[in-house]
């Protein structure tokens, strides 16, 4: 892959990532992308566009961790450019996507996709047994009370 040049005139696209078990997603939002090249690397990933108004895009991240590069993947949508990262390290959280602890301005968590997945099997068995404890409960409460008469409060 040609090296990716930083044009002269450019501005980040907006950018929202979120963090799985074995993947991060990033989705730059930039409305008819073209021209779109992306190239990721081990410790980093470039984005390179333009956008509908033929504006020069430009984002460099420098990741929190290692990634596998050639188990990564981006899709050209509409209104968003979506790389999906396979991290170095399975199961481990990622704090941040970025090695700076200083976050860029155009840079934000997708709280709409986030969740915490590092306690999900626990609150799942959790959640279960709560269940569980409920259907035994009502078992023990024997049969339960004919509603018959509520037709009589229509009236």
């Amino acid at each position: 892959m040609p090296k990716i040049v930083r044009p002269n005139d450019c501005h980040p696209a907006k950018t929202l990532w979120y963090d799985r078990k074995k993947y991060l997603t990033v989705n730059f939002v930039v409305q008819n992308a073209k021209d779109v090249q992306v190239d990721i690397q081990d410790t980093k990933m470039i984005l390179s566009c333009k956008d509908v108004d033929d504006n020069n895009i430009y984002n460099e991240i420098e990741f929190y961790d290692r990634v596998h590069k050639n188990d990564s993947r981006e899709k050209v949508l509409d209104r968003t450019i979506n790389v999906l990262i396979r991290k170095w390290k399975d199961n481990v959280p990622w704090p941040r996507l970025t090695k700076d602890t200083a976050k860029p301005a155009w840079l934000s968590v997708d709280f709409d996709n986030w969740r915490d997945w590092e306690h999900e099997e626990e609150d799942g068995m959790a959640e279960y047994e709560q269940y569980m404890d409920m259907l035994s409960d009502m078992k023990k409460k024997g049969e339960p009370p004919s509603m018959d008469d509520l037709d009589d409060l229509s009236d």
